[in-house]
């Protein structure tokens, strides 16, 4: 008996069974459609779905509309549900002074810690990001593209109006959406 073949799947099966394991526990698939279910026997028919057509990336879903006022202009956002986001909605509201950091975001310090349970190690933020960074206990704002942060903790978005704004501005308030 060669043992060739047995030792090249000694060497596949592992990679395989953590392929599986990463994409059964992704939750990046899309939810089923209203078709595949009405097709299957015995399932349960769907039910209407509020939420939006496209899936936004990850740590970025959108649960709690909030109010930035920025230098007197306001600009809607949104906080996502991580523990953090929460953690500085329960703080609102709140009007913090604004810091340029390297002509692409502005900075605050918060009055507290915000808790980073279950946050990622870090994050590339994208124009008009909210994100807290972590080891100095900051929000930050972003105008302008930044690069990955290790510590930075996406907090949620503001409307793409808010950018031009938050690009001069000196001071937030934050609070709940009316």
């Amino acid at each position: 008996m060669n043992p060739a073949p047995f030792r090249a799947l000694a060497r596949v099966a592992p990679a395989a069974a953590l392929l599986l394991v990463t994409t059964a526990c992704a939750d990046d698939s899309p939810p089923a459609s209203s078709t595949s279910a009405e097709s299957v026997p015995g399932s349960a028919s769907p039910q209407a779905s509020t939420a939006p057509a496209a899936t936004p990336p990850t740590g970025r879903t959108t649960t709690m509309n909030i109010r930035l006022t920025l230098d007197g202009h306001p600009v809607d956002a949104t906080l996502n549900d991580s523990p953090t986001a929460r953690d500085l909605a329960a703080q609102l509201p709140m009007t913090l002074s604004l810091r340029d950091l390297n002509q692409a975001e502005k900075i605050a310090d918060l009055p507290r810690k915000l808790s980073t349970s279950g946050a990622p190690e870090g994050a590339d933020p994208e124009v008009g990001d909210l994100a807290y960074y972590a080891p100095w206990n900051q929000l930050a704002t972003y105008y302008r593209d930044a690069p990955y942060a290790t510590g930075l903790v996406i907090l949620g978005h503001m409307a793409d109006d808010g950018t031009e704004q938050l690009a001069t501005a000196e001071e937030i308030t934050i609070e709940a959406a009316p």
